[in-house]
């Protein structure tokens, strides 16, 4: 059996601890996925997974094996995209990611990528909840999280600072904020894809997490902010899109001594078995952009 594949599907059942998961993942049978595991332990002379009709986990040996695996199968892509340098790339990928890093983010390096590879065709899709990437035929998420969705594979490409905000017509006639347990008198203005309403906050080594009162939410970041330059209450908002308004004075930055916690940028998709050279080009360009850019 192909060794390689039977290597992608022993890293893909590693972290997806499902067959069936995996199976659906590759474009295979369960069966098939069962076949190449067993391949990967016969090559290895050793029992990677411990398996039972309930659970799946990892064995000692198959821990071992796992990072040396990748390393693997990290420096076959390279070598395979090496390969290819000499032929233009081309071909039409489709991207999802939200409207607020969509626009104000993502569509410049797209802009840039595609004027590098005039054969490239890029349909995003703009949206803030969690895309069904195999259903949607979509190639690549890119998704600011802390954690992202373990049944895909992810790559961080950059960093996401927050920012509490407001407008000076807002803070006007309000009491001072000087401490963030202060922010729970106060309207906030909330975002509707968390499940809680709770803004984590640091300063040093001290750590305050705040419930906070959303009379106004949504489910989309430029709605929030737009919010708050309208005076509606207090947004926790993205540096990328509230940097800009704090420099012109439309925006007052609220506790800058207090840190809200950062997020990853991932780039996200769900098979490395699918990940054409064009794909493999875009997200070192964007890797690259982004670690140029900071916001």
């Amino acid at each position: 059996m192909d060794r390689l594949t039977a290597a992608k599907v022993f890293v893909d059942v590693a972290y997806s601890l499902s067959f069936t998961a995996t199976a659906q993942r590759l474009d295979m049978s369960r069966p098939m996925v069962t076949r190449y595991i067993e391949a990967m332990e016969d090559w290895l002379q050793a029992r990677l997974l411990h398996r039972t009709t309930r659970k799946i986990s990892l064995s000692v040996a198959g821990q071992a094996c796992l990072k040396e695996v990748e390393l693997w199968l990290n420096q076959a892509d390279k070598i395979a995209t090496q390969a290819s340098l000499d032929k233009e790339l081309s071909g039409a990928l489709r991207i999802a990611t939200s409207m607020s890093f969509g626009f104000s983010q993502l569509m410049p390096a797209i802009a840039q990528f595609m004027e590098l590879h005039p054969k490239v065709q890029i349909d995003i899709d703009l949206e803030d909840g969690v895309a069904d990437l195999t259903e949607q035929s979509i190639d690549l998420a890119i998704r600011l999280a802390s954690n992202p969705d373990p049944a895909l594979i992810g790559k961080p490409i950059g960093l996401c600072e927050s920012v509490l905000v407001a407008s000076p017509g807002y803070l006007q006639s309000k009491a001072k904020i000087s401490h963030p347990q202060d922010l729970a008198r106060f309207d906030c203005l909330g975002y509707k894809n968390f499940e809680r309403h709770i803004w984590h906050l640091s300063q040093g080594e001290m750590f305050e997490s705040v419930a906070i009162n959303c009379r106004l939410t949504a489910n989309e970041a430029t709605a929030l902010l737009h919010a708050a330059l309208s005076g509606a209450g207090i947004s926790l908002q993205p540096t990328y899109l509230a940097n800009p308004y704090i420099k012109a004075g439309q925006l007052c930055h609220l506790l800058p001594e207090w840190k809200p916690n950062d997020l990853k940028i991932y780039v996200l998709y769900s098979s490395r078995k699918h990940l054409s050279p064009t794909i493999r080009s875009l997200i070192d360009f964007l890797e690259s952009y982004f670690s140029k850019l900071p916001w």
